[in-house]
């Protein structure tokens, strides 16, 4: 296996779990329509689902964070980023690993290790609300989606090695993305006629290209 193929497989991990963990929305969702209904149509609230609701929404914000790291989907003011070479790019970006992202998020598994172990040895619930649901599988996830960071944040930082020697970005699993849903709706509308759906989706895609610009390389579908 080569370096471009193991960080394919990287990528794959964490759009795995970003996805896996994006159904937990579903559940999420289902709490609060339960919730809203219970409170104000049959005055019967539940504690509980307070707690359960921001641990789901927890655990989806965690998890999310190495795929996001792999779509290169974090906010970033690229106004002057996406007009440098990419060397440039790479080297800026291997010194902000370096100094920021690698003690960071060590620091969280570190720590989120410690704080969910403390949680499971003294069997913690939530204080939140009353008789409140064990918090231990939650904080559990801490240090787990440190850990798929910090994996997926190796995985750039290798990036930026082979983009520094090689001059072009390697290239990365890329997802669907909200263009892509765009393009397929115009391109399946009987409302307008072919040529101007073609010079539409054309419009659409480069806007957001101009918007994503940086020198990625290639991407791999999903």
């Amino acid at each position: 296996m080569d370096v471009q193929q193991f960080l394919i497989r990287i990528d794959a991990i964490s759009v795995w779990v970003g996805k896996a963990a994006a159904w937990l929305i579903i559940g999420l969702m289902t709490l609060v329509c339960i919730e809203v209904f219970k409170r104000y149509i049959m005055n019967m609230p539940t504690a509980w689902i307070f707690d359960v609701s921001n641990m789901l929404y927890g655990t989806l914000f965690m998890l999310a964070g190495a795929y996001a790291l792999a779509q290169n989907a974090h906010v970033r003011g690229d106004f002057l980023y996406s007009s440098l070479r990419p060397r440039i790019q790479a080297a800026l970006d291997l010194l902000l690993y370096v100094l920021f992202f690698l003690p960071g998020v060590a620091a969280l598994i570190y720590a989120g290790y410690h704080y969910a172990a403390l949680s499971w040895r003294i069997g913690e619930h939530s204080t939140v609300t009353a008789e409140g649901p064990p918090i231990y599988y939650f904080k559990t996830v801490i240090p787990a989606a440190g850990v798929l960071v910090m994996l997926q944040g190796l995985a750039e930082i290798a990036r930026c090695i082979i983009c520094l020697k090689t001059g072009e970005w390697p290239r990365r699993l890329k997802d669907v993305e909200e263009i892509d849903v765009v393009a397929e709706q115009l391109a399946n509308s009987e409302h307008i006629d072919a040529q101007t759906r073609d010079d539409a989706i054309e419009r659409a895609q480069d806007i957001d290209r101009a918007a994503r610009q940086r020198g990625r390389g290639g991407d791999i579908e999903t």
